[in-house]
């Protein structure tokens, strides 16, 4: 039998809100390393942006979020529109995206989890619906982008998804407040991906090409 979804706390639509425009954002700016028009980095950012939520919704067998709060649809729009106006530098366009990026994936590496056991998931699809949250959206952008993803190039991403998840699962199991909960496993993800990216740590192979405005070309990261 199915649980019916517990009424989300103002901290877990803060976490989701976020998400959306964070992870829009760095869809937004993988449009703009592409040259795509503006329809582009609204298509791209908005993916980016609930992918991942849809994958977990359909897979849960549970209405899609955003079809029934389309606020979130329109903030990721928002999202994309504001990156095409105003971020202009190259340079800049590939700092925040990959820093955009972390934080959508601590975020919803957390939120994930949050909706399936709020949905009556069991703790191991609970914190493996998390990981899918927080990596779906980016491997869509990346497919449709013709870039390699990231979790096929041996980056701590969906590692730190997982720890993201799995650390709200493990402290709401311990009673823990949602929010503090929700604040101490974001922290423990996104620490992770920043030392990841700060320190170039790998857990696999460096990839040597990767696919780069649709030709082969030597990987940068």
């Amino acid at each position: 039998m199915t649980v019916p979804d517990e009424p989300l706390s103002t901290s877990i639509l803060a976490v989701i809100y976020f998400g959306d425009v964070v992870f829009a954002v760095s869809g937004a700016l993988t449009a703009a390393r592409h040259r795509m028009d503006i329809l582009g980095f609204v298509m791209i950012g908005t993916i980016t942006g609930i992918g991942g939520g849809t994958m977990r919704d359909l897979l849960l067998g549970r209405t899609v979020w955003w079809t029934q709060h389309p606020a979130e649809l329109l903030l990721c729009v928002a999202a994309a529109l504001v990156t095409y106006f105003f971020v202009k530098d190259d340079i800049m366009r590939r700092k925040a995206m990959i820093w955009s990026d972390a934080l959508g994936l601590s975020a919803f590496g957390v939120l994930g989890c949050h909706v399936a056991l709020a949905f009556g998931a069991p703790f191991v699809i609970a914190v493996f619906m998390g990981m899918i949250t927080a990596t779906g959206g980016g491997v869509v952008r990346d497919v449709l982008t013709q870039t390699r993803p990231m979790i096929m190039c041996g980056e701590i991403y969906a590692t730190a998804a997982l720890v993201g998840s799995l650390g709200y699962a493990t402290l709401v199991q311990l009673a823990l407040p949602q929010g503090v909960a929700a604040f101490l496993a974001f922290l423990a993800a996104f620490s992770l991906r920043a030392a990841a990216i700060v320190f170039n740590i790998r857990m696999g192979q460096r990839a040597d090409f990767i696919l780069i405005d649709g030709r082969e070309g030597r990987s940068q990261t």
